[in-house]
């Protein structure tokens, strides 16, 4: 069996959709044992009427348990109260202020067991003039500033993928790590808190700094303004992508693998400063270039002259690469669905998504079963307070 860093801790999930479940999937995988609370009957909305079918749910909820009760009724939050104590942590991605309405907020959950890390995840934060909004990936975009600098016109565009989702989950998740060894050395209770918005300040990085740099808001455009980036077409119709930095090695090396050492004779091109300022001049000429030749020529040439390249992959292309097969970033389950294993090695192992999405309710009893008697949980299922799966 696979030893695992989280293992033997406990993390109760209340909330949805990606960024709280991305979180826990980190930690699940990292062996944790994460129980996830659902409404009753249809289960969190990323279901999709698929139970345990959608790809969605399982590439965020496998290997979790799930416990389907109805907090809406005060039955069902005292059986979630008296589970409190069974867990090392609790994350939750709701409104701010609505579990503490329910008496399940970090302070309630604390006065249970001491030693708890309590996890908010929220879309503006906990306070200020926005915090009662509601906030999805696309917002964090906005708000964030990225659109701010996606295309090439002066129209903002939207982007593909769920990077302010998931770089609020990864953030979620390494709060918990942190609050985690925390609580080991002093044994103090920890509140994390973060939001997408917060999150979303990690991407937007660069381009604060830019603007600091540059005295001025960077302009949109499709690629970094101070690098000489390129995303060229080859002749056999595939693209790759080309970095340059700032290190005149690596210019020298573009220009020998194109047979075009008279470009760094070019006082356009010469230095890292006339190719900022050349930019576009020198992108056509290394298109130019680069449509003349097939992409494994290319890859040949450029990997022979030491240039940063990548072939633009497709998501099919990404998890079937040899590389990503060699570093096990992938896992497939029976009918081939795509997991993605956490990005790191531990003594050289990385850890696993072993076991499958669960089905609403299908551990409703068993979880349950830790603080209550059989009896009383017979009790709650007659009340449609618990869910329990049908028997199949």
């Amino acid at each position: 069996m696979q030893h695992k860093p989280l293992d033997g801790i406990r993390i109760l999930e209340i909330g949805g959709y990606i960024a709280l479940p991305f979180a826990t999937s980190i930690l699940c995988a990292l062996g944790a044992e994460v129980v996830k609370v659902e409404k009753p009957v249809v289960g969190e909305d990323f279901r999709r009427h698929q139970n345990d079918g959608s790809p969605y749910f399982r590439q965020y909820n496998t290997g979790k348990r799930s416990l389907s009760i109805d907090l809406k009724r005060p039955e069902g939050v005292a059986l979630v109260k008296a589970l409190v104590p069974q867990f090392d942590v609790v994350l939750e991605n709701l409104r701010p202020g609505k579990l503490a309405a329910l008496g399940l907020g970090p302070d309630e959950c604390r006065a249970l067991r001491s030693d708890l890390v309590y996890g908010s995840v929220t879309g503006f934060g906990s306070g200020g003039p926005l915090a009662s909004r509601p906030a999805y990936d696309t917002i964090g975009h906005a708000f964030g500033g990225l659109y701010s600098l996606f295309g090439d016109d002066a129209r903002p565009q939207l982007a593909g993928g769920l990077s302010a989702d998931l770089i609020t989950g990864l953030s979620t998740a390494t709060g918990v790590l942190a609050a985690l060894v925390g609580r080991l050395r002093t044994g103090s209770p920890q509140h994390v808190e973060t939001s997408i918005m917060e999150a979303v300040s990690v991407l937007a990085t660069d381009g604060i700094t830019q603007s600091f740099e540059l005295g001025y808001d960077p302009s949109r455009q499709s690629r970094h303004p101070q690098a000489q980036n390129f995303c060229v077409k080859t002749v056999s119709g595939e693209y790759l992508a080309v970095h340059l930095s700032s290190s005149q090695k690596f210019w020298r090396s573009l220009c020998t693998a194109m047979n075009r050492m008279d470009l760094t004779e070019d006082p356009r091109f010469a230095e890292y400063r006339p190719r900022e300022s050349n930019y576009h001049e020198l992108a056509k000429i290394v298109e130019a270039e680069f449509e003349q030749q097939s992409l494994q020529h290319w890859e040949d040439a450029l990997s022979a002259a030491d240039v940063p390249f990548a072939p633009v992959l497709s998501m099919t292309g990404f998890v079937e690469h040899e590389q990503v097969e060699w570093l096990e970033l992938v896992e497939r389950q029976q009918d081939g669905l795509a997991l993605i294993r956490p990005p790191w090695r531990f003594a050289g192992e990385r850890p696993d998504r072993a076991g499958t999405a669960p089905r609403v309710g299908a551990d409703s009893r068993d979880v349950a079963s830790e603080v209550y008697s059989a009896e009383q949980i017979d009790d709650l299922v007659q009340a449609d307070v618990l869910f329990v799966e049908p028997s199949v």
